[in-house]
Formats: structure tokens, sequence, C-alpha cells
């Protein structure tokens, strides 16, 4: 006993020392905290506060973000006050099974900045475990003839508690021939032994009955019992003796199933049934039965079951050797397993900071990595690489952590994303890996500023636009993601005052589309440069200027302007004056015009459109010069004037005019009487409009009044045809102005009327009666009879006389006009000194219009229009000089078919001369001719 008890007071004294050695040992290891706790706590019992044993600042803590990284997490730490509690069930025993020391080490992450803390949590053993036998009754056969002192091994009970709270000690009840002794295996449990005191007497007792106690040291104490039945038998003299107590074996641990271990002999000098043997496990726990067979009969070992040297590494088999008169011997075998480079190490990532921000410095932290390998020794040590990556390193942490680190500044927009493998490898032969893979992003950071397409823009856009129309498109890209890559667009720069920037160009803030506010005009503004802006949405913003240059084309929509040929200031129009001695190419004067457009457009033509003389004078293309032609002749009149248009390059092109009053005189006194007397003549295109309308207006009441008589005719015809008609029926009618087959040039219109006979094949003249307003009361009459009727046609109330009917007298002679008589251009131009004669076709129409109808009132010398005795009105256009002097008496020529009469003036009325004949006129004809 004595013995016991000091070996309890040991461990006594091993459990009030053990938390005070390790309070002191804990300060020497770096960066650790160690909590020692019991175990079995309830759960959220508070074990430190780790905030405090940190110094960190609770208002901190919510920053730092701490968290536990472990395999199981047997505790949590409160992130608002940092307190570490327990969060599971903590069994001692099922943790740490029967070490003398149960730790829980941990660790703590935290982050801005990110650190690791390590935590050892000491878990401390209760006596929350009785002792107890594997059998509730130990039966035992012992010989009468056995010798005092001789020992019997028993099976040990069982304490799961470690350290003082373990079996402590066993103790017999009292009796007189046995007693109790202790013994401690090589692996250090204790086991009993009975011993024999005194010499047994089967015929006395031969059963005895005792109870074995087992007692821990724990306060208070706790114990198991077991009973031991004895049976006294008869004397078997020898028992089994084993070649060796101990044995010792090394296996490696990849050995098969039913490789062979051992095999035991004992030997028995008895003879016949008495020595034979048999073998058997004895006081051996559960493993051994597990992992070890033994056969009975050749106590031969062999393995069960596959070893492995991390569950456990050496195994203790008692063997008892048994004869049939139950003599035993007992031998033990030392079982060491040789660890085998069998388990690959792993690889346990217990944080990850992802996304990580592509801004963020070399040697941020990425993961931490925890690596663990179940070998021992050189097969258990463990290292760490990364392959393929140069961006990334591990650094060895404490024990068995690695941090994977960014070992460069990393681009998301190059590397969105990384597949990191990690790969752990033992030092064993050969060596045994794991991989890993981790998925890193990349988180974007604005770092990229917007780039435009092109690094200066030009655009070309013609004038007169239509305002809000397109006139080009920015285009900037930026790689950034989400808001950092969207790009917004402005004007921030321009030529143009900022006050009608806005009122010139806009820009599409979203599409870069560039619009024009107004029809720009190149006349006013032909360039303007902007300065546009490409700007992301990111924090802080980041922005790229282009400059884009609009030139503004030129378009045909400005018309020459002429600067010289002006009108005055009081609006009349000035004149140049020609020397009457230019020579041809004498310059005379010059048009001047401008045109407000460029280029092509604003290349003038100059083009004479109206010339009171064509030949005169000669116009140049390009220059506007105004040259005479040719030398000025007798005939050219005094005063020119000249329309010249003004064209420039454009298509369509647009036009000016002028107009050019000039006077050949050799002086300005010589043409200032002229130029206040005679208004200069009217624009002829002003005049030609006038005769247009005027005409249309004519023709439209012609063409009116002939359907008014048309149908007046054709309702008078249908009520009396022969009222109407000259002859009888068979006859056609017809009546209205109209001149002999025989007529010329130059005769004058009478009314007569026609008529025709209807079965005729080809229409004649067969009678005529002259108008009696328009010639002497007499009728004219065909000359070729023929056409006269058959009596039975003619109707009774037609007056006809046969007798009137005569030959047609030969024509005068002096009928037609001379050539210097004849009115218009198709006559000689040549007049006299006294005169001018007009030279348009509109004046000589008028003139030939107001001759015919003044002729028949010059026959009676009652004229009316104006001017004068003899003029005929002609001076109140043509001039005081132009009297009818020039113009040919008509009425000579004026005569009755088959008579030799001519119709004459009055005398007196035309120039107070007596009348002549014929003769009298073709002599003034030809002196007419003659000029």
């Amino acid at each position: 006993m004595t013995p016991s008890a000091g070996r309890s007071r040991r461990g006594l004294w091993l459990q009030v020392l053990l938390p005070f050695l390790l309070s002191l040992f804990c300060p020497a290891l770096p960066d650790q905290i160690h909590y020692p706790i019991p175990e079995e706590l309830d759960k959220n019992t508070v074990v430190g506060n780790l905030a405090k044993d940190l110094g960190l600042s609770v208002l901190d803590l919510p920053a730092r973000k701490l968290r536990i990284s472990a395999e199981k997490e047997y505790f949590t730490v409160n992130p608002v006050n940092g307190d570490l509690s327990v969060a599971d069930r903590i069994d001692r025993e099922q943790i740490c099974g029967k070490q003398l020391q149960c730790i829980l080490d941990f660790d703590i992450v935290a982050e801005n900045p990110f650190n690791i803390y390590h935590v050892a949590v000491i878990v401390q053993d209760i006596n929350d475990n009785t002792p107890l036998f594997k059998q509730s009754k130990i039966d035992l056969k012992i010989g009468e003839s056995t010798k005092p002192g001789t020992t019997f091994p028993l099976d040990p009970a069982l304490d799961s508690d470690a350290g003082p709270n373990s079996l402590q000690r066993y103790h017999l009840n009292d009796n007189e021939y046995f007693d109790l002794t202790e013994k401690q295996a090589p692996d250090g449990r204790k086991y009993p032994e009975l011993i024999l005191k005194h010499s047994l007497d089967r015929e006395e007792y031969n059963f005895h009955q005792l109870v074995l106690t087992a007692v821990d040291g724990g306060d208070p104490p706790q114990s198991g019992t077991t009973q031991i039945q004895i049976q006294v038998t008869d004397a078997n003299d020898n028992p089994p003796v084993f070649s060796q107590d101990v044995y010792r074996v090394t296996l490696q641990e990849n050995v098969p199933p039913g490789f062979s271990v051992l095999r035991v002999t004992a030997t028995d000098q008895d003879e016949g049934v008495n020595a034979e043997v048999t073998y058997s496990f004895h006081n051996v726990d559960e493993q051994v039965e597990h992992f070890f067979n033994l056969d009975k009969r050749t106590g031969e070992i062999t393995t069960k079951a596959n070893l492995d040297f991390e569950i456990a590494n050496s195994y203790t088999l008692s063997i008892e050797a048994k004869d049939p008169g139950d003599l035993a011997s007992h031998c033990s075998i030392q079982v060491e397993i040789i660890d085998e480079n069998d388990c690959a190490p792993e690889v346990i990532v217990t944080s990850v900071f992802a996304p990580l921000p592509e801004d963020s410095p070399p040697g941020t932290v990425i993961a931490l990595i925890k690596t663990r390998d179940r070998d021992s020794g050189k097969n258990g040590e463990v290292y760490c690489e990364i392959r393929g990556h140069e961006e990334f390193i591990l650094k060895p942490s404490l024990k068995n952590y690695y941090k994977l680190l960014t070992d460069r500044v990393l681009d998301r927009e190059e590397i969105p994303e990384y597949n990191i493998t990690i790969t752990a490898i033992d030092r064993g032969k050969p060596p045994l890996s794991s991989t890993i893979r981790i998925t890193l992003h990349i988180s974007d950071v604005n770092d990229n500023a917007p780039v435009f397409q092109q690094a200066s823009y030009i655009v070309h856009i013609a004038e007169n636009n239509p305002p809000g129309a397109s006139i080009t498109q920015v285009s900037a890209y930026d790689p950034d993601l989400g808001p950092n890559g969207q790009v917004s667009y402005s004007i921030v720069a321009s030529d143009l005052e900022p006050q009608v920037l806005s009122s010139y160009v806009s820009v599409s803030a979203h599409s870069g589309v560039v619009f024009a506010q107004r029809a720009f005009d190149h006349e006013q503004l032909r360039v303007f440069q902007l300065t546009l802006q490409a700007r992301d949405h990111g924090s802080p913003a980041l922005s790229a200027n282009v400059s884009l240059r609009v030139l503004v084309g030129d378009r045909n929509d400005n018309a020459p302007r002429v600067l010289y040929p002006a009108l005055a200031p009081d609006g009349s129009a000035l004149f140049d004056t020609v020397p009457r001695a230019a020579e041809p190419g004498y310059l005379v004067t010059k048009v001047v015009a401008v045109d407000a457009d460029s280029g092509h457009n604003a290349w003038l033509s100059y083009h004479v459109l109206q010339a009171s003389d064509p030949g005169l004078f000669s116009l140049g293309l390009r220059t506007g010069e105004v040259r005479t032609a040719r030398a000025l002749g007798d005939r050219d009149a005094t005063r020119q004037r000249l329309l010249v248009a003004v064209r420039d390059g454009g298509q369509p092109p647009l036009s000016a005019t002028a107009t050019l009053h000039l006077i050949f005189a050799d002086s300005l006194q010589e043409v200032l009487p002229d130029l206040s007397d005679d208004p200069l003549p009217s624009d002829p295109q002003t005049e030609l409009q006038f005769y247009l309308v005027v005409a249309l207006a004519l023709i439209s009441v012609l063409f009116l009044l002939a359907v008014i008589l048309a149908i007046a005719l054709r309702l008078r015809h249908s009520f009396s045809s022969a009222a109407w008609g000259c002859f009888e029926p068979g006859l056609s009618f017809k009546s209205g102005p109209g001149v002999l087959p025989s007529h010329s040039e130059g005769t004058l219109p009478y009314s007569y009327n026609v008529c025709v006979a209807s079965q005729s094949a080809k229409t004649e003249f067969n009678f005529l009666n002259v108008t009696p307003k328009m010639a002497p009361p007499k009728d004219l009459l065909c000359e070729d009879a023929s056409w006269v009727p058959q009596m039975n046609h003619v109707h009774t109330d037609v007056p006809f006389v046969s007798d009137t009917i005569s030959k047609q007298a030969p024509p005068n002679t002096d009928w037609r006009f001379s050539q210097a008589q004849r009115p218009g251009t198709s006559g000689s131009q040549n007049g006299d000194e006294t005169g001018t004669w007009p030279n348009n076709q509109f004046d000589t129409e008028m003139l030939q219009a107001m001759i015919l109808a003044s002729a028949s009132e010059a026959a009676d010398g009652s004229s009316t229009l104006g001017g004068g005795a003899g003029t005929m009105g002609l001076s109140a256009r043509y001039g005081p000089q132009f009297t009818l002097q020039h113009v040919p008496d008509y009425r000579q020529n004026v005569y009755i078919p088959g008579s030799n009469a001519t119709l004459t003036n009055a005398p007196g009325k035309r120039d107070g001369k007596a009348p002549a004949g014929g003769n009298g006129n073709k002599k003034k004809s030809g002196k007419k001719e003659k000029k």
C-alpha cells in the first residue's frame, strides 16, 4: 500500500503544478494566448475576452471582423465585445483520449489590418468517469499444491479520466490467503496481481470469494469493484513456461491482414494431458483483439486488420499459456509500428479574402492556408508551393500555416480571374502530395480613363443643314466594369463664345452623337473647334478629352451682288460716256460683282442678255470688262443699253443682272441736253412682260367673242339660211376680212364677201362685195366668170347684173412698197437724218397697226391720232422728227379691179401738194431707195 500512496501523492502534486507550469510556459510562446478551462462546460460559457488579451479596442472590433479559423469550432467569438465562449460540448476523453495534456489550438483572424493570433485552450480533466472492470466476476482455478508467493495477474480496471482523476490504486478485501500488488505495463497502465500468501488446502476450503476495488484520484474519489471467485483444484505440479518473459517485434504499418507477427512457445514439464498447453490473450484492450489474432494451439500471432501508425504506434500483447490443470504462465509482447509514408498531406484553406481589389499593393494577404500530414517524422513534414502563377507567393507562418500573398500589382482588365493551384508535398520517400485550387476574383477599380477611338476628329458638314441634324459621333472605350466603365460625353471647351455654344451644337451624353442646333452659314462661320470630354462614373471619375474640328462647307445659296454699276443716290441710273473716236478694244467700263460664297460657287462669269447693238461691244467672260468691238459708225445710235447677267459657278447657278447705259460723246456737256430732255428707254424685259399680259388678255377676249359669234351664227342660220347666203343654197357664204389671191406685201386689208359653189371641187372667188366703209360704193367682181351659177339656183331677191362683170384691170405698178418704205426689220434700216425708225419688233408692229388704223381717216383728212398734221401721232412715240413723210402713201396703191382709178388723199391733207400719179410716188420711192 505504501507505493500506491506515494504514486497518488505525486499525481496530486502534478495536478496542482500543471496549470502553474503552463502559465509560466505560455508567455514564452510568441503571439499565442492560453485559456485553461475544465471540460464539460455549458454552452455559451465565456472563456475569456480576446479584445482585452489581444490589446484591441472594443470600438475597433466591428472593423477588425474577428473570426475563428479551426477544423472544428468548439468556440465562438462575439464580434461586438470580443468574448470567447463555448459553442459545443467539450469532452476531454473524446478529444484527447489518454494524453496527459489536452490542448485545443485554433487561430483568430483579424482584418483591417490583416493579422493572425494563435489561441490555445487547455482542457482540464474533471472526475467524470468511474473506474470500471471489464468483467464483473473473475473466475480462477488454483491447485492446492501452489506454492505461496505465486502471483496471478488480473484484468485491470479502465478509467477514461487522465491525470490525477485517473485510476490510482487497487485494494482487496481482507482475507487470510491472498494479497494484492500493483504492476505497471510498458504503456503506463496499472494492473493488479493476486499473490498467494499461504498454501491452500482443497479439503479445508475448496472455494474462496474476494472483492477487488479500483479507486481513482478524484475529489471525491470514485471506485469500481469486481468479484474474484477462486476454485481450489487438485495438484498439477508443473505449469507451462515461456522461453522469455517479454518479446519485442517491429512491424511496418502497411503489412497486409494475416501477416504473421510472432509465434510464442511455452513448455510444460508434466506429461500426458497435463503437458498440453493452450494460448490466449490475457489482460488486453479491445484494440489488440481488433488488430491481432492468436492461435490457441500453436501460439502464432497474426494481424487481423490493417495497422495504422497514425492510430497507434505500439501495442502490448499479454499472452497466457495454460495446461489442463489450470497451471498458467504469462509473457508480454511489445509490437512497435514503423511509420510509412502512406498519408498524403492535407491542404485546408481557412480564410479567403475575395474578391480582391485590383489596386491591392504587393504583399496583400489573399488566403490563409493550413497543412496537415498524419505521418510522423520526415513523412509528416510538409511544404507548399504555387505552380504557374508568378503573381502570388506563399509565405510560411506559425506552425503549419501559410499565407497566400500578392507579389505584384494585379490588373483586372488584363486577367479578371485567377485559378491558383497550391500543392502540398511531404518529405517522405516517395513523397506524397495533394493539391487545392483557389478561385480568386479580382474586383474592378476605376483605374482606366476612357480612350477615344481617334486622336482627333475632323467633320465636314454642308451649310444650311436642318437644325437637329447629326454631325458626327464620337466614341470612347473604358475597359472598367459597371459604373467605372460607363462613359458620358460633354462639351468642355470651344472657340465659340460660351453664351452661344449651346445654340450651335450639343452632344448626347449617352451615345456621343453631336447634333447641330441650328443651320450653319458658311459665310458667317466657316470652321469651329470643340473639345469633347468622355467621363466615366467611377469614384473618383476619370476623363479624357478629344478635339473635334467642324468644317462648314459652302453651298450656292448666295446670288452674285453687283457693285458697279450702281444706282445713284436718288434712284436714277448712271451712265458711262464713250468717246466717239474709241478704237476697237477700248475699255468702256467694267461690271464689278462679288459673291459671298466661296470656291466654285463664287466663280463668276459675265454674259450679255440684251444689247441695243449686239455687235458694238464685247464683254469679258471672267473679268466683266466692257470693250468696244468695232469703231462707232454714223448709223449707230448715240445712246446704247447693255443688260449684263452675272452668274456664279454653283449648281444650280444663281445670277444677277446689271444695266449699262452708254452714251457716245466726246464731252459731258454734249450729252447733258439729251439726258435732260429724253428719258432713257424703259427696260425691254418689263415691256415684254407687259405685252405678254396684254396679248393674253386679247386672246382670251377674242376666244370668247369667237365662241359667242359661232353660237349666234348657228342660231341665225337655223332660222333663215337664205338671208345670209349670197346666192342659192348651193352656194356657201363667208364674210370677213381677206385679201385677193394676187395680194402682195404691203396691201391694205378690206372687208368683202366670198361666195363659193358647194358643188365645185376647188375653192374659187365667185363674188366680191366690198364693204362700204372700206371702199367706194362699187362692187368688186372676180375676173373669172366661170363661177357664175345657173339661173335656176339664184334667188330672185338677190340683185345681180351680168353686164357689170368685166375684166379686171392690170395692177397698178405703184401698188407695192419700195424697199425703203417697208416697216420693220425686213426693209432697209438706213433712215435719213431727220427721223428714227423703230429698231425692235414690238415697236414695228405698233407702228404698222397705227398706220393701218389711220389709213381710212387719212383719206378724208379726219385723222384723230394726234400729233399735228401729217404726223399721224407718230411723233408722240418716235420723236418730233418722225412725220408722215417717212410713211408711203398707201392710198395711192388702192385700186378698183377693171379700172385705172386709184384712191388719193384730199388736196393739202398730207403735205399741201396736188395729188400726183403713180409715177410721182415711184420717184419718191426711188429717192428713198437711193438714200
